[in-house]
């Protein structure tokens, strides 16, 4: 791992008078997993929406490569090529086949020819393990399928920095391991990741480090095997153990 490729620094997000996340710093090295743990509602999805911003903070910045990321169109397009995301929901668009989904930012954003695009994406849908699913359409697809899909058309940018916020939640139980096995593989090729999950085991297995969110706080981070076995905070160890118990 190298230098920080990604830092948030105080970052403040209120809706309304609901304080979400309260002064969150965060500094992510180059090729690093980092896992981010805590109840629902802790702020995870919220942080990893920031950073992409699809939430505008309300204070605080976030860098990326050593540069203030902004809000504006120009600057959200050069971002968001850069930092990929992978939603609970899929987000699939129903009326393109799991190959059109693939190829279709390529095309638009990077303006890739339809046979370059189609060859990339016809790679990535066979290293997520769907190369005969290219031409069905994700209604025709299982729930982890769609969610493999999402994962290849967040790498068809191939960004340097992927946000995944919980994708296994919306997942049937016998559906979430295919998942978690392509996160594993982009793990061991060493890509830059956020995680956030429920799934504990998973997440002591392919993280470098491991945020505990509480309340909007990062309450306490370090080495997996120091927070899931020897974890300083209270709340860290209740939290753990109603998680590891269910």
């Amino acid at each position: 791992m190298s230098g920080a490729i990604l830092t948030v620094d105080n970052l403040v997000k209120s809706f309304g008078r609901n304080e979400v996340l309260k002064g969150i710093s965060l500094s992510v090295a180059e090729g690093e997993v980092i896992g981010l743990i805590g109840s629902s509602g802790s702020g995870k999805s919220t942080l990893l929406r920031c950073i992409n911003h699809l939430e505008s903070p309300t204070s605080g910045t976030i860098s990326f490569r050593g540069k203030t990321t902004r809000s504006d169109p120009a600057s959200l397009n050069v971002l968001r090529q850069e930092v990929g995301m992978v939603f609970q929901r899929f987000n699939l668009f129903p009326h393109l086949t799991a190959l059109q989904n693939v190829t279709l930012a390529p095309r638009k954003v990077r303006r890739i020819d339809a046979e370059k695009a189609r060859e990339e994406g016809e790679k990535l849908l066979a290293q997520v393990q769907l190369a005969e699913k290219a031409d069905n359409y994700p209604g025709e697809l299982s729930g982890g399928q769609q969610q493999r899909v999402a994962i290849a058309r967040a790498l068809a940018m191939n960004p340097a920095v992927l946000l995944f916020d919980e994708p296994t939640s919306a997942l049937d139980p016998e559906l979430v391991g295919e998942v978690l096995e392509v996160i594993r593989l982009l793990a061991a090729q060493g890509r830059t990741m956020l995680i956030a999950t429920h799934e504990m085991g998973f997440c002591r297995e392919v993280a470098h480090r491991v945020c505990f969110l509480d309340a909007g706080r990062i309450l306490e981070q370090g080495p997996p095997e120091i927070i899931f076995e020897n974890p300083k905070e209270i709340r860290t160890r209740e939290f753990l153990t109603r998680a590891l118990h269910h």
